[in-house]
């Protein structure tokens, strides 16, 4: 994969604004992570709480499973990947909420299906009929083999993941949901996705699940590259069983974040399987296309949902600044720019990273504000809720320092200043 360096004095001016940046966006990690070390933890229950208020106070005690799920990887990916991060307390409070999530995440054991929310002590209360709340808890199951080595985390992981196959490619019946007579035949591109998502974690240095799980990997990357529609000019956010474009409001639906979020995880799977036209198409349609699309040009920021006939769209909030749209772009920028070294991605990458370091942290208390209004001014204060938890953010913030770091390391030898001869390595 060859990557565009620049020389001489360019290339000590770009040295210096990465390094700033790795330095800013670690700073704001560390500060992310202690936000929810020092609030979000259930010492009794276990479990953690994620509705918290501006400066960490608990709302609320609900405990939602995506969150659960979330947090638990998170941490565990904190732990085996960052030294810094390789402490006791991180280990055990992501220990705690994997036993919770093994006591009470599911409905009626030893039936896989998991519950939405749940009161602060496991009780259910409420269950969608879809396959995320499972997705998460296959995520958070395998991180924790990852880290403990202890391997009845990881049949949980894959029992789990191949019940959600069962569900999405054989027999959806076991998730309660009727089908209507009027029931459109649509796919939403969220299920391959994750889907994709929970290969690529199952399949990290594990020769077995690699194998056991090419084929799925495969199939979701096609499914996800079906919702290109309209001549290659637009994503759309659902399509008909068999990729076509569907009437009304269902079809014309796009989410510029989704889009870019589902671009990273494509060209990741591109990246390791080789696959060079696939790369090249999915930076453009997957990064480049959502982002000028779905970029307000009069006050900045990710609209988060769009029309594609350009017609008003029927969601409230359709044109709020949320913060995972913008977590999302900046990874999907910067690994990119990292595979293609085209100047034109990292400078996107820097116009992202500043509107959401300017608009979304909050310098007073820590972490980021998750949603504001079109204009880029707060809207709720809240720092967690049921759908905003220690996620998007660390995880954003995480991996572009790893892929900071990797590009400062290919600018690092001492060379010929006039060579410009590019390197060989993904950053990744």
């Amino acid at each position: 994969i060859s990557v565009w360096l620049p020389g001489g004095e360019e290339m000590e001016k770009e040295r210096e604004t990465l390094q700033t940046w790795k330095e800013r966006v670690g700073q704001e990690l560390d500060r992310v992570v202690a936000f929810w070390m020092a609030h979000s933890h259930d010492q009794e229950y276990g479990g953690f709480f994620t509705c918290l208020g501006r400066d960490g106070h608990v709302y609320d005690d609900l405990k939602y499973v995506w969150l659960q799920g979330r947090q638990v990887w998170m941490y565990c990916h904190l732990y085996r990947k960052f030294e810094r991060f390789r402490r006791p307390e991180l280990l055990d409070s992501a220990k705690a909420g994997g036993e919770f999530l093994l006591r009470y995440a599911r409905v009626a054991p030893p039936g896989k299906k998991c519950a939405f929310v749940l009161t602060r002590d496991g009780r259910p209360i409420k269950v969608q009929r879809t396959i995320f709340s499972e997705c998460f808890y296959t995520m958070a199951m395998n991180e924790l083999w990852r880290v403990t080595g202890e391997a009845h985390y990881q049949r949980e992981a894959v029992e789990m993941l191949d019940q959600i196959v069962h569900w999405v490619r054989k027999d959806p019946s076991g998730l309660g949901r009727p089908r209507l007579p009027g029931t459109p035949d649509s796919e939403s591109m969220a299920v391959p996705m994750m889907l994709l998502n929970l290969v690529e974690q199952l399949r990290e240095a594990d020769d077995e699940m690699a194998g056991k799980y090419a084929e799925l990997g495969d199939w979701c990357a096609h499914k996800i590259l079906q919702h290109v529609q309209r001549d290659g000019q637009a994503v759309l956010e659902n399509v008909s069983g068999d990729g076509k474009e569907l009437s009304g409001c269902l079809g014309r639906h796009q989410n510029p974040g989704h889009a870019l979020e589902a671009g990273w995880f494509l060209l990741r799977h591109a990246i390791r399987k080789g696959d060079p036209e696939l790369r090249v198409h999915v930076i453009d349609k997957f990064l480049l296309l959502p982002f000028r699309s779905g970029w307000d040009p009069d006050h900045g920021g990710l609209f988060y949902f769009q029309d594609a006939d350009g017609l008003c769209p029927t969601q409230l909030e359709w044109a709020m600044k949320l913060w995972w749209p913008h977590s999302e772009a900046m990874i999907a920028l910067l690994m990119g720019y990292s595979d293609n070294g085209d100047p034109a991605l990292l400078h996107l990458f820097y116009q992202v990273a500043e509107y959401t370091f300017r608009q979304f942290r909050d310098p007073e208390y820590g972490e980021w504000f998750g949603y504001l209004n079109r204009e880029g001014m707060v809207a709720l204060t809240i720092k967690g809720g049921p759908f905003k938890g220690c996620f998007h953010v660390p995880r954003c913030l995480a991996m572009c320092e790893e892929m900071l770091g990797a590009l400062l390391s290919r600018l690092a030898p001492v060379r010929d200043p006039g060579a410009g001869s590019p390197s060989a390595d993904p950053a990744r």
